[in-house]
């Protein structure tokens, strides 16, 4: 279908952004306008140049942004139109250019001592960049002189190369090539399709699928082991520029979250392993297999039990699976699906998945490709919960402090999603539904928890390999892929070669340290959801305050509000006791 065939309901309104692209280019030649900020250089000690200063940064912050958003959502619209990738270009050239002229505000600010900083952060004139300046004052000795940050800021499209090259093999070089059908035809493979096939019912077809998808990656493991390998050393020669003890420590103190975070993490997840391992087994029993794959993992142990709604009936169900919300989300639910939020259809090149988006000031976006199944129904809670949580933000807090950390970004969609899970399975009435749903539950753990803990691992042992100075070769990777995979999956699994090759083709590893927030997102959001229904009014009341506080301290000292302390064992313990209950709960009813 193409674009022009869609109902106007099921587009999302862009011309609230810019009305047209001539719109557009005056306010490109507008923003250009605002990226001299020399006159602020060497006058950073008085309170009102400071303030001069963020308002200048604001003005210019909140422009880059509009024309990058509006670029980059009619580029997904038609990934064919090249007219839409070369405005995207130059709206990043723009905020390459604001970076580096802007480079010179940390180090004159960490160059004062920390009673100037603490003064400065008193001061009412800059009331709402009191996080700012206290992370400012954590961060002092890992700033560098204005001459150097303003070329490591210069530096900033080399540092993206690597996951660009990675881009490019992987969404346009790639040959994936084409598997049997079993009916005397052929499918061509695509990242998409894959996936599909993975969750269908044919194991031959499964298998020769997944056999083929990796034998791509596998004739280019060398290539992409080089990748991989400059990537990493690119982490180890900023964190290093930066004086941090290592590439974690960089990451984690960007984002102001303990390292005990990280490591209540994997230490939980190891310690629940049997669980995962008695879940391959319940596979591997239900499934009737004698020996289990990895491309045995994504078929639904029921069959024939997808929510086949459509979009409208769908929207309805997301409203009343988080009636616990309260009235005033539910309200926002469907002011967003009625007032042009939403692109809703799959349409010739448009860019496939979802995701949510949006700038300060204006409403959140989001854009689905949606089909009538169980997966897309939780992707519209999913993505609209991003979007209440940017909604909330935005409403509650001033430019500097609304924009909220990418550690809390997962935390809000899954929580829709838990609590949707939970008022389908109180109220159907099917067995056959009920057991679907568990499993469903059980994947999305497995696949955001466990897994992406098991991604978080990796990561941390190569970047811990490259410090040490040892090589990232295609085999080295290879081999700690394969000892990560056998031990978070067990002996239920044959634990096929070719998986040895999958970190090869996961595109989160070139933002480094960022798969573990998936992780700690769905524990925090068990937390959550769990509490509202336990509690009720005064859990949603905690929840919503935390939806609100945007970026207005640490991310870990945020969720406390909502009840979750990320510095403790318990979330952890919760979020996989709740697996344990679901995986007795499924075992009870399957066998």
């Amino acid at each position: 279908m193409e674009r022009k065939e869609v109902e106007a309901k099921y587009k999302w309104h862009t011309e609230d952004i810019f009305p047209s692209d001539e719109a557009w280019e005056l306010g490109y030649e507008k923003a250009g306008t605002y990226l001299d900020f020399s006159h602020f250089a060497g006058k950073l000690g008085d309170p009102s140049a400071v303030r001069a200063l963020f308002d200048a940064q604001e003005r210019a912050g909140r422009a880059l942004e509009r024309l990058y958003l509006y670029a980059h959502m009619k580029h997904d619209e038609d990934t064919r139109d090249g007219k839409y990738t070369a405005m995207q270009s130059r709206a990043m050239a723009l905020y390459v250019r604001y970076s580096a002229e802007t480079a010179f505000v940390e180090p004159e600010l960490s160059a004062l001592d920390e009673g100037e900083l603490r003064a400065l952060a008193a001061d009412p004139r800059l009331a709402p960049y009191g996080y700012y300046f206290r992370c400012l004052i954590r961060q002092k000795p890992h700033i560098l002189s204005a001459a150097e940050e303003r070329l490591l800021a210069a530096g900033g499209e080399v540092y993206g190369q690597f996951q660009n090259i990675f881009s490019m093999i992987d969404n346009a070089d790639i040959a994936l090539g084409e598997v049997d059908d079993g009916k005397g035809g052929t499918i061509a493979l695509t990242h998409g399709i894959y996936g599909e096939l993975l969750h269908g019912e044919d194991r031959a077809l499964r298998r020769r699928a997944f056999e083929r998808y990796y034998q791509a990656y596998i004739g280019l493991n060398n290539t992409l082991a080089a990748v991989y390998d400059g990537n990493v050393k690119k982490d180890v020669f900023l964190s290093r520029a930066r004086g941090y003890a290592s590439c974690l420590e960089g990451a984690l103190d960007g984002e102001d979250v303990p390292a005990c975070v990280y490591e209540n993490l994997i230490g939980a997840v190891h310690e629940h392993l049997p669980s995962m391992h008695r879940y391959m087994a319940l596979r591997k029993r239900a499934l009737g297999l004698d020996e289990m794959h990895m491309y045995d993992l994504y078929v639904p142990l029921v069959p024939d039990a997808e929510l086949k709604l459509g979009y409208e009936e769908a929207c309805d169900l997301v409203v009343k699976g988080l009636a616990p919300l309260g009235e005033e989300y539910g309200a926002l639910l469907r002011k967003g699906f009625a007032e042009g939020w939403v692109d809703v259809c799959e349409t010739a090149g448009k860019r496939s998945g979802a995701y949510s988006t949006g700038v300060y000031g204006l409403h959140p976006y989001v854009l689905l490709n949606y089909r009538p199944t169980t997966h897309d129904v939780f992707t519209i809670a999913h993505e609209m919960g991003h979007s209440l949580h940017t909604w909330y933000s935005n409403a509650a807090q001033p430019y500097p402090t609304a924009d909220y950390r990418i550690f809390v970004a997962e935390v809000a969609s899954t929580v829709n999603e838990v609590l949707l899970l939970r008022h389908i399975l109180a109220q159907s009435e099917d067995a056959k539904t009920k057991k679907y749903l568990l499993n469903y539950f059980l994947d999305t753990v497995r696949t955001t928890l466990h897994r992406q803990t098991m991604f978080a691992e990796f990561e941390s042992r190569a970047h811990a390999m490259a410090e040490r100075g040892e090589a990232l070769t295609a085999d080295g990777l290879c081999s700690l892929y394969l000892e990560l995979n056998k031990q978070y999956y067990g002996g239920a699994v044959v634990h096929d070669e070719q998986i040895a090759y999958e970190w090869s083709r996961i595109p989160h590893f070139y933002t480094p340290f960022y798969v573990y927030k998936y992780a700690t997102g769905i524990v925090s959001a068990v937390a959550i959801a769990d509490r509202i229904l336990r509690e009720g009014e005064a859990a949603v009341r905690d929840y919503k305050a935390f939806l609100s506080s945007g970026g207005s301290d640490g991310p870990v000292e945020l969720l406390k509000i909502a009840g979750v302390d990320l510095t403790g064992k318990e979330p952890f313990e919760a979020a996989l006791r709740s697996f344990d209950e679901t995986l007795a709960a499924l075992e009870g009813m399957l066998f």
